[in-house]
């Protein structure tokens, strides 16, 4: 009989292991003490974006099964030059470890991720654990790709689901969109002076076919039926609109 799969889906399997990297954070193994990793999901082209609290990155891509397609969206493109943008370190994340795998991996330059064993925290949660473990100044193997420049990350912690078929990303102009959406919001209208603020260009929200409608007053523009951005980004959408809040409230009390 086929043994049941340990994971369901590439989103299972990147759940599971943002769940242990938030669990280590702090944790004492051997008496060394994990820093805490901000994972950032569907970052940078990386299915996960680990970021440490010194800026260190390692950039993952998660496979179902270990395949040279994993392989090559974890390696540069052959005509990016090796020091040109990109993370610290690079890794495949896959559901089981395999010697040959992890040999193939080390010959390139990049580091394996697998399951172990399974451990209850402190509130009797169930992690699953992960090696090697993520203090990376007391464990071998992790080449360092020294590269020019580093992944560039958003401003925000993105609210997306890891390893997704067809995921949303949390781009600069999503951050941009959301911050319009917030205006909206607090206000109850946007203008075009709105739209240069934030950089965003008005064409595709004001067009025929775009998101919002135009208000009462020449020059405002009302929300319209289909904007959906901050369903998309919930949790982002918050933090947002708090900024949006205490942006426009000074403006008031500006003289």
């Amino acid at each position: 009989m086929a043994r049941e799969p340990l994971f369901k889906s590439e989103a299972d399997l990147c759940a599971a292991f943002i769940s242990w990297v938030d669990a280590e954070a702090g944790r004492f193994s051997y008496g060394i003490q994990c820093p805490k990793w901000t994972p950032y999901a569907e970052t940078a082209g990386w299915d996960i974006l680990l970021v440490g609290p010194d800026g260190t990155q390692i950039g993952i891509q998660a496979k179902l099964r270990f395949n040279l397609k994993v392989l090559a969206q974890t390696l540069p493109e052959r005509w990016a030059h090796w020091h040109d943008q990109g993370p610290d370190y690079r890794a495949v994340l896959v559901p089981e470890r395999d010697g040959g795998a992890e040999q193939i991996c080390a010959a390139l330059g990049l580091m394996l991720f697998a399951p172990t064993r399974v451990r209850f925290d402190s509130l009797d949660r169930v992690i699953r654990e992960f090696r090697p473990g993520l203090n990376l100044e007391h464990a071998d193997g992790w080449h360092y790709w020294s590269p020019r420049k580093r992944c560039e990350v958003p401003e925000f912690v993105p609210d997306v689901p890891a390893g997704a078929s067809g995921p949303v990303q949390l781009t600069k102009w999503k951050i941009a969109a959301l911050r319009i959406v917030a205006t909206l919001e607090v206000r109850g209208f946007v203008t075009k002076a709105d739209f240069r603020r934030h950089q965003v260009n008005p064409r595709r929200w004001t067009g025929p076919s775009g998101w919002l409608v135009a208000g009462a007053e020449p020059g405002q523009f009302l929300r319209g039926p289909d904007l959906d951005f901050d369903a998309q980004h919930p949790k982002v959408y918050a933090e947002v609109l708090g900024d949006i809040r205490e942006q426009l409230a000074a403006e008031l009390v500006t003289p």
